[in-house]
């Protein structure tokens, strides 16, 4: 593939407890038969079609898509495309999760029928090429690209969506599960206390938080305190267990382990590495 077939295309490293953040984006001309798949994804992907044709296929059935046509990846989803022989697709696409992605999944109207849209102008893929160029690092771009996201799912929801009935699926109570996380996150909290906050029972947080959030309670506590403390570490004004501490881990070599198990290497690394790059985006 050619830097001309692959103009821009990232992957942020960690962002799974976060709201709603943006994993990579991009705008691909393919070659012919370029393929993805069969295989899964762990966040949602949304592309459009620019110009060209290729197919689409998921749960079995197969679509044949050119120009103006979009289709959505799910999570966890066995999923596979390819593009056309003889006039092989150029799309642009944006890949992203977070607690509150599925969420607003469903508002846009996509999640509840087949996996395709016809946008019938250039207006989603404008949307979608306005995300691809805030790729710079630095909070302020990271919070553009989450805005500029927002914003074209704004605009799926207007031309697919319908308004949820409200307190169907629980999420009132998540929200308030996760706002008190994110109050009491470096604190001794349990998800006894968690569930408690929201009204409501462990088991009953537990399945709420699956259908919603596609995690358990317990491993979005961990894995918000675990990016809260990254990102502590990232300043290089704290230690290890200073990090530790302030997140709400009491024992350090128990958040060693947990660190290590969600960001891939050792607290010690990360801080070592953050300060060797002197704060740039990891990619």
């Amino acid at each position: 593939m050619t830097n001309d077939e692959f103009r821009r295309s990232f992957r942020f490293s960690f962002h799974n407890s976060l709201g709603l953040a943006v994993y990579s984006c991009g705008i691909q001309k393919c070659p012919p038969l370029h393929s993805w798949g069969p295989a899964i994804r762990d966040h949602y992907l949304i592309h459009c079609i620019v110009s060209g044709h290729g197919t689409f296929t998921s749960l079995g059935k197969k679509y044949d898509l050119s120009a103006g046509d979009g289709f959505v990846v799910v999570p966890d989803r066995i999923v596979s495309y390819a593009a056309d022989r003889k006039d092989p697709w150029e799309y642009c696409w944006v890949g992203f999760n977070g607690a509150d992605a599925k969420r607003l999944m469903e508002q846009t109207g996509l999640l509840g029928r087949a996996p395709v849209f016809h946008s019938g102008d250039k207006k989603l893929e404008t949307l979608l090429q306005n995300i691809c160029n805030l790729t710079s690092s630095g909070p302020g771009n990271e919070a553009r690209m989450e805005s500029a996201l927002l914003m074209f799912l704004a605009e799926l929801m207007d031309r697919f969506g319908r308004s949820p009935e409200p307190h169907t699926n629980g999420y009132d109570y998540v929200q308030k599960a996760i706002k008190f996380i994110d109050y009491n996150y470096s604190m001794d909290i349990s998800i006894g206390d968690v569930a408690a906050s929201a009204g409501i029972s462990r088991s009953h947080l537990y399945r709420l938080f699956i259908r919603n959030v596609s995690m358990p309670p317990n491993e979005y506590l961990m894995r918000y305190r675990v990016n809260k403390a990254a990102a502590l570490l990232e300043t290089g004004r704290l230690t290890v267990g200073e990090a530790a501490y302030s997140t709400g881990f009491s024992d350090q070599l128990y958040f060693s382990r947990v660190f290590k198990k969600y960001m891939g290497i050792p607290p010690s690394r990360y801080m070592a590495g953050s300060l060797t790059e002197g704060g740039e985006e990891r990619t």
